[in-house]
């Protein structure tokens, strides 16, 4: 017989459904599978009774944040908006299970919550990817990779939705074998377990049914000259073709040019900080690539039908 692990839960409000189902799910299954005890499991929340989470289904919860049990791991999960719910009672539960010497991780968009309590400095770290440019400005000390999830450092931390599953299995891999994650993977119909260092978004090649690895390395080198954005030429250049080779290969697959995909990928990058960040227009224009907060102002509008300053006004 093995000891019971516990985990424990912080549903912050608003919190992802899907992920909380991922997390708890392997863990009732892997008690079902091997027939008897694994794991068990207990929710909090700051207000103690129950948490909403983002699909407004509500669950109750074993008790509040003073009274956290001793656990094995604890898990911090929240969703949509959780800057809004970086309370102080939160950050001073978290801080002190780490005093405690409670193992810390989170789950979805809970990096956040962790970053904002200075637990990731220096460290790699796995949050949504729709929250990245955001995080990667607020947080630049810490090493934010965009896999599934992180799980070999002190604080493991998972990107939500079904990459929580995959870091529940990997989880349970580690503790009691290979063969019972996959009896659990099994049991959950879920045929493609993910390991850590797998992308969170499909990509580029699957997402639009292609194998050119040109295409893909110039829009690597895109992604990653957001800020200092740099010529189709020179591009061209960098990946061993010619500029007009580079152009018919996004006509082919994208129908459109480099130049203008280039210029969607750093709109979508602005649209992402005007929504997620408190940077002013001017610092977002700079920080994609445009001279002057005038210029941006102008092709924002033009592609989105608003101004940039509209735009961060509909979140009032």
């Amino acid at each position: 017989m093995h000891k019971p692990q516990h985990f424990t839960f912080i549903l912050v409000e608003e919190f992802s459904h899907l992920a909380f189902s991922c997390a708890v799910e392997p863990l009732r299954i892997a008690n079902w599978v091997a027939g008897e005890e694994l794991y068990q499991w207990s929710f909090r929340s700051e207000h103690g009774e129950q948490a909403v989470c983002s699909n407004g289904s509500i669950t109750l919860v074993h008790g509040g944040l003073q009274s956290v049990p001793k656990c094995d791991q604890l898990f911090v999960l929240s969703g949509i908006h959780m800057r809004n719910h970086v309370t102080k009672p939160l950050l001073a539960t978290l801080r002190r299970e780490r005093a405690r010497g409670t193992n810390i991780g989170a789950l979805c968009s809970g990096a956040w919550l962790l970053a904002e309590a200075g637990f990731l400095d220096g460290m790699q770290a796995a949050i949504h990817w729709e929250y990245h440019d955001s995080f990667m400005e607020a947080f630049p000390e810490i090493n934010l990779v965009r896999s599934v999830f992180v799980a070999d450092e002190k604080h493991m931390t998972a990107s939500g939705g079904t990459a929580t599953a995959d870091l529940m299995l990997h989880l349970i891999e580690r503790d009691h074998g290979h063969d019972m994650s996959v009896a659990v993977a099994d049991q959950m119909v879920y045929n493609a377990v993910r390991n850590a260092t797998a992308d969170q978004r499909v990509s580029l090649q699957s997402r639009n049914g292609m194998r050119n690895a040109h295409l893909a390395k110039a829009i690597n080198i895109m992604t990653e000259n957001i800020q200092s954005p740099l010529s189709p030429s020179v591009i061209a250049a960098d990946i061993g073709i010619s500029t007009r080779q580079l152009e018919r290969l996004f006509g082919k697959f994208l129908n459109t040019s480099p130049k203008k995909y280039f210029m969607e990928l750093r709109l979508e990058r602005a649209r992402n900080l005007l929504l997620q960040t408190e940077s002013s227009v001017t610092e977002v224009a700079f920080a994609c690539g445009f001279e002057s907060a005038g210029h941006f102002s102008r092709v924002y509008r033009a592609t989105f039908g608003i101004t940039p300053m509209q735009q961060r006004s509909r979140l009032d």
